[in-house]
């Protein structure tokens, strides 16, 4: 018997200094994060419903499952990425997916960043105390 390969469809996300890969496999299985289950990586229930918003918005959520690669920043970073990525990555599943997508905002990358700090300020904008006398 051979060991047969499971194909899958990759993408990757960005937000912040997020970055996501996502493999979509079609079938049941394990969602991942790094690792470790969705519901342990990400424990709010918010977060882990943000996640599955693209599949629940495609009636794909039990037809699929995926696991997630993702590095640099925070929560919300990593979130967000991850979502970015699974909208991408549905689109290589399907053409047909990207309006649908598209319309409810996932494919969009958000572009946010935040400001570097300058010279003679304390942080970005926030200048040094101001003393009259």
């Amino acid at each position: 018997m051979q060991n047969q390969k499971q194909q899958y469809y990759y993408a990757k996300g960005r937000r912040k200094t997020s970055v996501a890969g996502v493999r979509i496999y079609e079938g049941k299985g394990a969602i991942t994060i790094n690792d470790k289950p969705l519901e342990q990586y990400f424990k709010w229930e918010n977060d882990q419903r943000e996640i599955m918003a693209p599949l629940k918005a495609l009636d794909l959520a039990d037809k699929v499952y995926f696991t997630v690669r993702a590095e640099g920043g925070g929560v919300n970073g990593q979130k967000g990425a991850v979502i970015h990525a699974l909208a991408r990555a549905l689109v290589k599943m399907d053409e047909e997916f990207k309006s649908v997508l598209k319309k409810a905002g996932y494919l969009s990358r958000d572009d946010r960043m935040v400001e570097r700090k300058h010279t003679g300020k304390i942080k970005a904008r926030k200048g040094p105390q101001y003393s009259k006398r």
